[in-house]
């Protein structure tokens, strides 16, 4: 099978295809035909400075993706041989990830995919849908689970909402029944975040952002996804509601980031960070729940019509891929790997 691979850290030079025996899996595994890789920051952050080829010698990258189960190791009951399925965490502690043309992990990080969902929008899921979920479930009422309803009555303010993260916690926030503002920087991704179901978007460029959003929610927001706590803590203590939550998943405008005191404490915020490597199995394998279910409800589309631009790349390609992420491709970075997806 052909495998793209890294043996040290560095840029995107250090990939390289070959080809390698067809991998067999363990108890509890799965093996998976690969159709599309999906790839996130953190592969590439991984790949050029990442302590995995220390630990694990040969790398091959990418943690999301989508395939088909074409075997299974001894204890496994689902998903079966045959079942088309969703790809998480796929490279977490593990060498090999989903850019080749087969790929083994544990099985509770293989979905089964509902009927009509293509392999597109099933490796578009991963690390972005898992993170979003995780961040509209961290607030202090509830509720730790998603589904239609279950956020009724709130307000949720996604930081960033042409981003992979953003889009999907627009959609899932919509799904639950929230009303969603969405902040963003230009006019056209303005346009991707009310593609992807938001009420309202603010310009932080151009717009007195907390004016604008206090005016959408005179109460406040419950809810804050937080791509850019550095830059945007100060904001988000000024438009949260008593007990309003911050989630916080990247670091993007700087690795530090302060916070008034008064008003955090005055108002009972509370301010969670997460990370899907680490945050357990539990949390996971809620969002893996939900998350399929909002894909039987149809309502996680993707494609620059649901406001998630995609842009493809070949296998052979993985390089010029995390090369796109890396520089802030807007949207959703994939690779064929079967060659049948574009």
């Amino acid at each position: 099978m052909r495998s793209i691979v890294y043996s040290r850290t560095g840029d995107s030079s250090v990939l390289t295809a070959i080809e390698r025996d067809l991998p067999q899996p363990g108890p509890g595994e799965v093996r998976i035909r690969v159709a599309v890789s999906g790839v996130n920051p953190t592969d590439w952050k991984a790949r050029r400075g990442g302590t995995a080829v220390e630990t694990l010698g040969e790398v091959t990258p990418n943690q999301d993706g989508a395939g088909i189960v074409d075997a299974v190791g001894d204890g496994v009951g689902s998903p079966g041989v045959g079942e088309r399925v969703w790809i998480h965490l796929a490279q977490h502690e593990r060498p090999t990830g989903t850019a080749q043309e087969y790929t083994v992990v544990p099985a509770e990080r293989a979905v089964p995919l509902p009927d009509g969902i293509g392999f597109d929008l099933a490796a578009s899921l991963g690390v972005p849908a898992m993170t979003a979920h995780r961040a509209l479930t961290v607030h202090e009422d509830g509720p730790d689970r998603l589904s239609p309803g279950a956020l009724a009555g709130r307000t949720v303010l996604v930081a960033g909402g042409a981003g992979a993260v953003g889009h999907a916690a627009i959609q899932l926030a919509r799904w639950a029944g929230a009303t969603v503002i969405a902040t963003v920087s230009s006019d056209e991704k303005a346009a991707l975040a009310r593609a992807a179901g938001a009420h309202h978007t603010v310009d932080y460029r151009s717009e007195d952002t907390a004016r604008r959003i206090l005016e959408i929610a005179p109460g406040g927001v419950e809810h804050i996804v937080e791509v850019s706590p550095a830059a945007n803590f100060a904001l988000d203590t000024t438009v949260l509601a008593n007990h309003g939550s911050i989630a916080f998943y990247a670091d993007n405008g700087g690795g530090e980031a302060t916070i008034a005191v008064v008003p955090a404490f005055a108002k009972n915020i509370r301010i969670q960070g997460l990370l899907m490597y680490t945050v357990g199995q539990r949390a996971l394998t809620a969002a893996a729940e939900d998350i399929t279910a909002a894909l039987r409800d149809g309502a996680l589309p993707v494609g620059e019509d649901a406001g998630l631009p995609l842009t493809w790349f070949t296998l052979d390609a993985t390089g010029a891929a995390h090369d796109a992420v890396e520089s802030g491709a807007v949207g959703k970075v994939l690779i064929d790997v079967s060659g049948d997806n574009r």
